[in-house]
């Protein structure tokens, strides 16, 4: 099997227990027309306004940063090459009367797969690390994005995916590439990152990750200029179980000393 046809597999199969799990919070965004995902409120201060921007949203998943940014002004497209994972975001949007279109392709793909240009490509939380090349990823954001236009990521950080997150005696270890390799990282997990009861049969996935400086380079090289570079102590899921404490607002840092490890980064760059 393809790369692209594991994982999609896998997306596939733990879509569902995502949208009904409590760390996905959906009943509260149809509760509350004003609720925003908690990656979206984190960033806000950075993102500043998008009412009435032309947005395209990269790897959706089940749609709530999308319908997050619906909320906050702008005119959303969702694009995600899950199946599933689009049923769930296109039952949210129903669910809470949100007109959001929906798109299925692979992101590689987007560029044929959407019409016009955007305002604001946007990209979450641990989706470049399921993409094998990021000079291409960059080519499909500035193929997208009107001149002017800008990208918005929020994302793990390439050290945080670099670290072993198994090891029992506290110790950081750098184990895994931080550099982006031709070869993927095979996994074989039965779980997911949200708390759910579901037994999953499709666990085998193939990740890469892509250095913060192959990052920008991509991005500068494929026409963008780089206004925004914050990397972030904590992370809106719990990384590195049992090592964090979480704040008020969700956000999982290191109990000790959380400066040692860049656990996410903010990025924004502006096509030339």
């Amino acid at each position: 099997m393809t790369y692209l046809s594991l994982n999609r597999a896998q997306w596939d199969e733990r879509a569902p227990a995502h949208a009904a799990s409590p760390g996905y919070f959906r009943q509260r965004f149809i509760d509350d027309p004003a609720y925003l995902s908690g990656t979206i409120r984190f960033d806000l201060p950075r993102l500043g306004p998008v009412d009435g921007l032309r947005a395209v949203h990269l790897q959706c998943h089940i749609g709530t940063d999308t319908l997050s940014l619906h909320r906050l002004g702008a005119t959303v497209t969702g694009l995600d090459f899950s199946g599933a994972s689009l049923a769930e975001a296109r039952a949210l949007a129903a669910a809470t009367g949100a007109a959001i279109d929906y798109v299925e392709a692979d992101v590689y793909d987007a560029p044929s797969a959407l019409s016009g240009s955007f305002d604001l490509v946007y990209t979450g939380i641990g989706a470049l690390c399921w993409l094998p090349d990021i000079r291409r990823w960059a080519g499909v954001v500035a193929a997208l994005l009107r001149p002017g236009g800008r990208l918005f990521i929020r994302e793990g950080h390439p050290m945080l995916w670099a670290v072993d997150e198994t090891r029992a005696d506290g110790v950081l270890a750098v184990d895994q590439a931080y550099f982006e390799r031709p070869e993927p990282m095979i996994w074989d997990e039965g779980d997911t990152y949200v708390e759910t009861d579901v037994r999953f049969q499709n666990t085998v996935t193939h990740q890469w990750n892509h250095g913060l400086g192959e990052v920008v380079t991509a991005l500068l090289d494929a026409g963008l200029s780089l206004t925004m570079l914050q990397e972030h102590d904590s992370a809106p899921w719990d990384a590195l179980p049992g090592r964090t404490v979480e704040d008020p607002h969700g956000e999982h840092r290191l109990a000790d000393r959380p400066w040692r490890l860049p656990q996410t980064y903010t990025l924004q760059a502006v096509k030339r």
